[in-house]
């Protein structure tokens, strides 16, 4: 996974939209790092919950969500100067592999000052293109396989998670767990029980008659307590399988209820009532086409006909036209030729006015005979309405029509995606045995971790009562059975169960001895006292760390400065991050609390370089200061840098290219 962008609007400090570019670069040096500087409370960890609200969503562990609800906490994150027509947004886009090729996502959550339903509108665009909505529906279950909400804090973490890691002696909780995953084994108590049975069987032999009497009434008192002891662990054994198939039905119905649609069947009433919404909408869409079909419309198939038509009714128009203005002019030549001949004009002169005229009306002559004989006969008014149809009509009728089929094409589109979300949902009797089946499975794993737990809680008491029994068994033999054979055996037996117990921690050592070597190897990476540590061991009960040095001999915790406890502490997370083997972006709030300048030195230039293909280091001016960043720069590790400038009169944080330096 690499992220690529992070686009933040109107959430937390960040006003408008904020765009920051995370794509490392990869091109002649690679560069993973992205730095991004701020000060305290000017939106750095804010930055680290969107990434975290972005992918999970309402199970996201967000620094200021404490104990609000999901509803609230949305609420609460809205800026409070944003403008009542717009919401907070929040995208990340990231590329995965998938089926072998690159693909690009973009998460994309947005809500109102007030959420509607509690909750945001998820999307997910694939590509940049278009949005997948059977993906947005089902993303719970398909980030928990590409990042597991449980491992995320392995990969994004701040100076408080290292901080609290530093100062504890065991891991917390949640590092343990990452821990567990990683581990599977299994002991056995065989050979111990059959050396028990060898040190009874011995006593006997040797014991005298009255001494014999006393012992078989401890061995009696023994051999009870193996056989309740026996017999609580077969219930034990026999709840535990009990325990197992109801959490394994208790999954299938889990599962069954997300596979056949019980998350869809919740919303089926939603998704009908907007299917028969845009069902609506649809009809209106085509009523509207059938009203044009039935008008006008269709004559846009013979415009061209209707063109030639314009243009025969306009030729006979103007033919038309040019008789009327001949038969004027004749007679206003005829009119003008008396009056000449009353204003007694020389001869000459008037011959050559009558042959001006006469050439004048032969022009309109050739004019109407060289036009054919009129037989479309349209009126004016005719042709004026046929060319404003022509003009204008069959623009807005084909402009209407276009319109409308856009419209019904994507109300189908919408219909279709609904109807596949019905069907994909439980009919509600379904969803009603679906959701029975999973409150049953979850009774039914709760009533049998109940019985689980007192039958286990048996058996300590009996393995308790078996100890004092076998310490009373032994204190008896020390006290009157003095046979040197009795001795040897017991002495043999005693070294042979301490080699066994040796053994099985050996074993289980083993399992741990990955994880020590990725860890030792970090810390030694990290640390600049190379002669301090040797190796870095693992507790196999409680997972705690314990350092020795070259000589073999332990190093105390409080030795160490707090600087090298936190590195101890991010070479634990870094190499559980290794082991844990997914290739995944890592972010760092806060990464340099405590550390003195060596210990710097080594963080910035050999665990921020490596600590993943994506390095997203958040930090203020005093952690990754004015010589720490012109390392990173030297070599060459940084691909895009950023300053968080936050406004204290207006509580406004932007987004600027650059740092402090």
């Amino acid at each position: 996974m690499i992220f690529l962008e992070l686009v933040l609007q109107n959430f937390g400090p960040y006003l408008g939209r904020q765009v920051i570019n995370l794509r490392p670069e990869t091109d002649e040096n690679t560069r993973p790092i992205i730095l991004i500087g701020g000060m305290n409370g000017g939106g750095k960890t804010t930055l680290m919950d969107a990434i975290r609200l972005a992918l999970y969503g309402s199970r996201a562990q967000c620094s200021t969500r404490g104990n609000l609800s999901y509803n609230d906490f949305l609420t609460q994150s809205v800026n409070r100067n944003t403008p009542p027509t717009e919401k907070a947004r929040i995208e990340l886009a990231f590329e995965v592999i998938q089926d072998d090729k690159p693909t690009i996502l973009r998460v994309v959550r947005y809500w109102e000052k007030e959420p509607k339903d509690g909750k945001d509108t998820l999307g997910i665009l694939v590509d940049e293109e278009w949005p997948d909505k059977a993906l947005a529906n089902t993303w719970d279950e398909y980030i928990e396989n590409l990042l597991p909400l449980g491992i995320s804090n392995l990969f994004l973490f701040d100076g408080e998670q290292v901080k609290e890691l530093a100062e504890l002696d065991t891991p917390p909780p949640l590092v343990v767990g990452a821990i567990q995953s990683l581990l599977g084994l299994e002991l056995s108590e065989r050979l111990s029980a059959d050396l028990d049975v060898l040190v009874s069987r011995k006593r006997k032999e040797i014991a005298s008659a009255k001494e014999l009497a006393t012992l078989e009434e401890i061995e009696q008192k023994l051999n009870v307590q193996k056989d309740e002891l026996e017999a609580a662990t077969q219930e034990v054994g026999s709840l535990q399988n009990k325990l197992e198939m109801a959490e394994k039905k208790q999954r299938e119905a889990s599962e069954k209820f997300l596979y056949e649609g019980g998350k869809l069947a919740s919303d089926r009433n939603r998704l009908e009532k907007q299917k028969d919404h845009f069902t609506t909408q649809a009809e209106k869409a085509r009523e509207a086409l059938r009203e044009l079909a039935a008008g006008a419309f269709p004559l846009t198939l013979i415009s061209p006909l209707l063109e030639q038509a314009k243009c025969q009714a306009e030729k006979e128009s103007r033919q038309q036209q040019i008789k009327i203005a001949r038969d004027v002019l004749v007679e206003r030549d005829y009119r003008l030729l008396n009056y000449i001949s009353e204003l007694s004009l020389v001869s000459e002169q008037l011959d050559k006015i009558k042959f001006f005229l006469q050439q004048e009306n032969q022009q309109l002559d050739q004019e109407i005979t060289a036009t054919e004989s009129p037989w479309l006969l349209a009126e004016l008014e005719e042709i004026k309405e046929l060319d404003n149809f022509l003009n204008f009509g069959i623009n807005t009728a084909k402009f209407r029509a276009k319109e409308k089929l856009e419209e019904l094409e994507n109300l189908e589109i919408e219909i279709d995606a609904l109807d596949r979300q019905i069907a994909a949902a439980a009919s509600p009797e379904a969803y009603q045995q679906l959701q029975d089946a999973v409150r049953e499975a979850n009774n039914a794993v709760a009533k049998a971790q109940v019985a689980h737990e007192m039958a286990s809680r048996r058996c300590e008491e009996l393995n308790r009562a078996i100890a004092k029994t076998k310490k009373e068994l032994a204190d008896y033999s020390e006290d009157n059975i003095k046979l040197k054979n009795n001795q040897h055996i017991i002495a043999s037996v005693a070294k042979v169960q301490a080699t066994l117990k040796l053994f099985r921690e050996k074993l289980t050592l083993k399992k741990l001895n990955k994880l020590e070597i990725e860890v030792t190897e970090c810390f030694r990476y990290l640390l600049h006292k190379s002669d301090l540590v040797h190796r870095v061991a693992i507790d196999t009960q409680t997972f705690s760390l314990s350092i020795y040095d070259p000589q073999g001999q332990p190093v105390p915790k409080h030795r160490l400065s707090a600087g090298e406890k936190q590195l101890l502490a991010i070479a634990f997370l870094w190499g559980l991050a290794r082991v844990a083997g997914h290739h995944l972006p890592v972010a760092i709030d806060t990464p340099l609390g405590r550390l003195d300048s060596s210990h710097r030195q080594n963080l910035v230039e050999r665990y921020f370089p490596s600590a993943s293909h994506q390095v997203i280091l958040l930090s203020t001016d005093t952690e990754v200061g004015k010589t720490e960043v012109e390392r990173l720069r030297e070599l060459d590790a940084i691909a895009h840098e950023y300053l968080l400038k936050y406004d204290t009169s207006d509580r406004q944080t932007t987004v600027v290219t650059g740092y402090f330096w």
